[in-house]
């Protein structure tokens, strides 16, 4: 069993610009973009969005960056297309409830028409009617209805004028009041003087004349309210019979200009008919103003009430729509989401009308698509119950209260609420898919279409030719220069490192378009028109220059002695790991001492980090399968008489991951054998409990970590990096290692087996054998037996000296002492 060393192809995936077929991407630029790599999501999303059945919206899960947002954007722009436009959506004002305004839904473009019908029903309105109402017919007939009141009244008055006289009364009118004066003998108003000559007897009659008059003038203003009312009744009827005719004209103008089929006909006739009714009624209002009339605004206020309920609020308007809408709604709230009523606060008090109603994002989504994205949505409890609620009826009313305004109205508008039939796109993470899955099972069975971006797929000629036709459309769309053939050969190389697989490609494009602006940028700033491969280099290099500075600084530490490290010679049970420190924005290999003790006891393998809660549970389950593993590699020994102690040196961050167990096993069976490790070859591997070695995350990183590391130091021929052999396919190394190692100034050797590396390691055969053959002389397997048994024999001895009996002490002070 012996580790393999790698050659120097094997190390790096390297593409030929040659086989990509073109030179540069401007040949490109004509051809359509595909779902690179994501055809899973591509059948699932395109099966959502043409199912039209309700409860079947879409949850869409991916990384940031695989394009799952602009994917989705153009698959719904084409699910759009096939679909007709939706109707528009407008409100009217209830005559009979105005604090509910009527929902009406017309076809696309067919709200526009009836907004500017009824505008210009309007405007006929207030310009037509006060001609009509001041024409000469109208004043005529107007005159005469008045002179016939006139002379009923006056011979009414005249009669009661006549009675008055008979009483020595003069009755006169002030300001539509009867007054009447008490007259003395010679027909002249009564002096204080004569009033206050006249007998009781003439005093008492002087009442009863003014009590019989005053029952007259009752009368007589009892007889005239009949004929005031028919008199305004008869200017009502007048007026209707002359402006009926024209705003029958203006209502037929909107009903004609509106389309025959329309679902909702019958509710917008009744409208239409209460619009006249309404009108009718009220004609007083257009009566042109008079000099000195002193209630001409008052009138014109109501006036401008009146024609602003006939309005139409045409909340959604899809006249100019060529399909299905598709929305996104990016700043989710109630009022954009849901729609808003706007209140106008006067005098600590709010009011609303039909005209405040504006729609939200879900309503002006009818008949389309809206996508949203649920970390937005959950960040607003409110928002998010609103949602489900939408969610489980699919019926949506626009119910903002005006106490959200701080002031107090009457009655809150509750305008009708309306079925919306609506498509909703979900963007979340896998983890908040399935925590939605698990916390709210009723909202999580809305959205029956799962659309999984993968983060990587298999590499092929069909997908580098379409990573290609990515890079040319980025191109196009921001303006760059175009790239040549080796700079996308390069880019691709990139998006392999991303996905650590010579095999695979990382799907995170959004990644390799920030690679492109850059290495565009680059190319610019050195005067050239075409991208190379030598700017999208310099664009990783200075990529990695922005955000290395904590990998820069632990370097140093090393190369200033802070950190012992030791990269030359060999140690009894000390190693060099190979650990990946992830920044979030920045993710770098550091290697890392591993130490281990070893000596007789009872209390067996002790994990340093774990007893002072330093690591995770991962790396503390790569330790108990190293200890069980080691249990059954000895187990002819059984029980060990061993204590041993591992720890990482220098380490005060706490650690996590196995990808360490493969050489906390290579230190302890060194402390065992008493064979030293060979100290430039770094470690890295997880461990079964069958000692095979398995692969690790963050291979790259790893190896590159050591690598400069031991170019700091010096390279001197010895060194280089142990790694699980199904790691191998994982590896993509910086060009400058995959030189070193042609050169022989650096290497690489995998394993598949913990006995291949410790063979490596200490030069001596291991001793290790999976078909149960004993141990070879010299092995290191053998000489870590012989140790636990030295080990189990001083164990034994210590044993024994604990149970041998000692010397018994006599009281001599006390004999009757019962413990003497």
């Amino acid at each position: 069993m012996h580790a393999t060393a790698l050659a120097p192809e094997q190390l790096r995936l390297t593409i030929s610009p040659a086989s990509l077929g073109f030179a540069s991407t401007a040949e490109l630029h004509d051809q359509s973009l595909p779902w690179i790599g994501q055809e899973r999501a591509e059948a699932a999303a395109h099966f959502g969005l043409a199912l039209e059945h309700p409860n079947y919206n879409l949850f869409v899960l991916g990384e940031l960056g695989s394009g799952r947002v602009s994917l989705l954007l153009q698959a719904m722009r084409q699910a759009a297309a096939q679909r007709a436009v939706p109707p528009d959506l407008c409100y009217l004002h209830h005559f009979d409830q105005p604090e509910r305004p009527r929902a009406l839904r017309l076809p696309a473009g067919q709200g526009r028409v009836l907004r500017q019908g009824m505008e210009q029903f309007a405007r006929t309105l207030q310009g037509d009617i006060p001609k009509r109402l001041d024409g000469a017919d109208f004043r005529s007939e107007s005159e005469r209805i008045d002179k016939a009141y006139q002379a009923q009244e006056a011979q009414a008055f005249a009669a009661l004028d006549a009675l008055a006289e008979s009483l020595h009364f003069r009755l006169t009118r002030e300001e539509g009041h009867m007054v009447f004066t008490l007259l003395g003998a010679q027909g002249e108003p009564l002096t204080e003087d004569e009033a206050r000559a006249l007998t009781r007897e003439q005093r008492a009659a002087i009442d009863a004349a003014e009590q019989r008059l005053r029952a007259e003038i009752a009368r007589f203003l009892d007889a005239m309210r009949p004929l005031e009312r028919q008199r305004d009744e008869a200017f009502a009827q007048l007026r209707r019979q002359v402006v009926r005719p024209l705003i029958d004209h203006a209502l037929q103008e909107v009903r004609s200009s509106l389309r025959k089929q329309i679902k909702d006909t019958m509710k917008i006739g009744k409208w239409l008919d209460r619009v006249r009714q309404q009108v009718l009624d009220r004609l007083d209002l257009f009566t042109p103003a008079q000099a000195g009339d002193e209630g001409g605004e008052e009138r014109k206020a109501q006036l401008e009430t009146l024609l602003a309920r006939c309005h139409v609020n045409l909340v959604v308007d899809n006249a100019d729509l060529t399909s299905a809408p598709v929305l996104t709604e990016d700043n989710p709230q109630l009022r954009s989401l849901f729609g808003s009523i706007d209140y106008q606060a006067d005098d600590d008090a709010v009011s609303a009308d039909v005209s405040s109603i504006h729609a939200g994002s879900l309503l002006k989504a009818h008949g389309g698509f809206l996508l949203l994205h649920l970390r937005d949505l959950l960040g607003n409890e409110g928002l998010w119950e609103r949602m489900r609620r939408f969610l489980r009826c699919g019926r949506l009313q626009i119910e903002e209260g005006a106490s959200a305004h701080g002031a107090v109205v009457g009655a809150a508008l509750q305008p009708e609420a309306v079925d919306v039939d609506v498509k909703l796109v979900l963007i979340g993470s896998v983890e908040e898919y399935y925590a939605l899955q698990e916390g709210d099972p009723e909202v999580a069975q809305r959205f029956r279409v799962k659309v999984d971006f993968a983060e990587s797929f298999s590499a092929s000629a069909a997908s580098r030719h379409a990573s290609s036709v990515f890079i040319a459309r980025a191109c196009q769309r921001f303006g760059l220069p175009h790239f040549g053939a080796d700079a996308v050969a390069r880019v691709i190389e990139q998006t392999h490192r991303e996905a650590d697989d010579q095999a695979r490609q990382s799907a995170l494009f959004g990644h390799t378009e920030a690679l492109v602006i850059e290495a565009a940028a680059l190319c610019r700033a050195r005067g050239a028109s075409m991208v190379a491969a030598q700017d999208v280099q310099a664009a990783l290099q200075a990529r990695t220059e922005r955000h290395n500075y904590p990998e820069q600084r632990l370097h140093e530490s090393i190369a200033d002695g802070e950190r012992l490290l030791a990269l030359h010679g060999a140690h009894v049970g000390q190693i060099n790991a190979l650990t990946q420190i992830d920044l979030g924005d920045y993710r770098f290999g550091f290697p890392v001492r591993i130490t281990a003790r070893t000596y007789a006891g009872q209390e067996g393998l002790i994990n340093i980090e774990r007893e002072v809660e330093m690591s995770g549970p991962i790396h503390d389950k790569g330790v108990l399968i190293l200890h069980s593993y080691l249990t059954a590699l000895f187990g002819h020994l059984a029980p060990l008489a061993l204590n041993a102690s591992i720890v990482f040196e220098q380490e005060y961050s706490g650690v996590e991951g196995d990808s360490a167990s493969c050489a906390e096993l290579y230190a302890l069976l060194s402390s065992l054998s008493g064979l030293p490790l060979a100290q430039g070859i770094a470690v890295t591997g997880a461990l079964n409990q069958h000692g095979e070695v398995l692969p690790v995350g963050g291979i790259n990183e790893k190896i590159e970590g050591w690598f400069k590391t031991c170019e700091a130091a010096g390279l001197n021929g010895t060194q280089g990096a142990l790694i699980p052999a199904r790691n191998q396919r994982h590896l993509m190394l910086e060009p400058r290692i995959v030189e070193a190692v042609r050169q022989g100034r650096f290497h690489l050797w995998s394993v598949s087996h913990v006995a291949e590396g410790i063979a490596l390691l200490t030069g001596q055969p291991p001793g290790i054998h999976t078909d149960g053959r004993p141990a070879e002389p010299d092995s290191v397997a053998a000489r870590a037996a012989l140790q636990l048994r030295a080990y189990r024999r001083a164990c034994q001895a210590a044993a024994h000296a604990r149970a041998r009996p000692g010397p018994r002490l006599r009281s001599f002070t006390n004999p009757q002492d019962p413990m003497a």
